[in-house]
């Protein structure tokens, strides 16, 4: 087996690494996991939270994430994030915009819960509290986000 795998990582905007690992941490809706070469193949849809890579050399980068999917094989890891930056990006300006986001989906999906049902009105609070939670994590404060009316 080999000692790593080749990890890919796009968002609409950007590719934001394309680099050889040990390992990924990815942040999955059903819990977290760990990719490691050899890994089974699957796929995993991911929720807000933080990526974690652990380089051929031990080092260690992460990156944001507000969702997507990541496509897992024995020597690969493809991940398509609806919107990711590395770390050292989420500035309190660039969160409080992607909490402004996590906010309007929130309130669009209560809006029209009539129409969506109770399950995407679940899924949008739950969005928020995990981008809440990704910004407590990385020390920025989800408070300061405008709620839109």
């Amino acid at each position: 087996m080999a000692d790593t795998m080749q990890f890919d990582l796009v968002s609409p905007e950007r590719s934001l690494a394309s680099v050889p690992v040990r390992e990924v941490r990815l942040p999955g809706n059903d819990g977290d996991l760990t990719a490691m070469p050899g890994h089974a193949p699957t796929i995993v849809t991911l929720r807000p939270g933080m990526v974690t890579l652990v380089g051929a050399d031990g080092a260690t980068s992460e990156f944001a994430v507000t969702g997507g999917f990541a496509e897992i094989n024995a020597d690969s890891v493809s991940l398509l994030a609806e919107r990711g930056h590395p770390r050292e990006e989420i500035t309190q300006e660039v969160f409080n915009d992607m909490m402004s986001e996590a906010h309007r989906t929130r309130r669009s999906a209560e809006d029209r819960r009539e129409h969506v049902g109770e399950e995407v009105v679940t899924a949008a609070v739950k969005l928020l509290g995990d981008m809440q939670a990704l910004g407590t994590h990385i020390g920025l404060d989800p408070n300061q986000s405008t709620v839109p009316d």
